[in-house]
């Protein structure tokens, strides 16, 4: 059995990005989960930052959309509401780690489904250290 992971939208962004760097090594690790039955576990929030991220780079909102409506039904995905309980944790983490208040939120989600983190970003990747296993695609 596959190890769930929980994924950043950073990395669904980046993949999404042709002309960004690593885009393709995003794509591939991405479709890599997909074709192994990975599970992936994220906030639901995920959706409205991957639509807002795309339709920002590159114009298209329309694509956006439906890009956002692709990750929502990929069968190896599941959506985790942001609760009252998972607000409570993820605002500990901000607090103690110096993260933005959607990057904790993922944090939360990785460490209450006790899986590794999967994120292109920076601070997450430095500041989440000890707490949880953080890595790049």
């Amino acid at each position: 059995m596959n190890s769930p992971l929980t994924v950043d939208a950073s990395v669904f962004v980046n993949a999404f990005s042709p002309t960004e760097q690593g885009s393709l090594q995003s794509w591939r690790f991405l479709a890599e989960q997909k074709a192994n039955g990975v599970p992936l576990i994220a906030p639901v929030l995920l959706l409205t930052e991957l639509a807002a991220a795309i339709t920002r780079k590159q114009n298209n909102a329309e694509l956006a959309l439906r890009l956002a409506l692709e990750v929502k039904n990929l069968p190896n995905l599941t959506l985790i509401d942001v609760d009252a309980s998972l607000v409570e944790l993820s605002s500990e983490i901000a607090a103690r780690h110096r993260l933005r208040g959607v990057d904790a939120i993922y944090a939360a989600v990785a460490q209450r489904f006790a899986t590794p983190l999967v994120t292109l970003d920076r601070e997450q990747l430095e500041r989440l250290e000890g707490l949880i296993p953080v890595r790049k695609p």
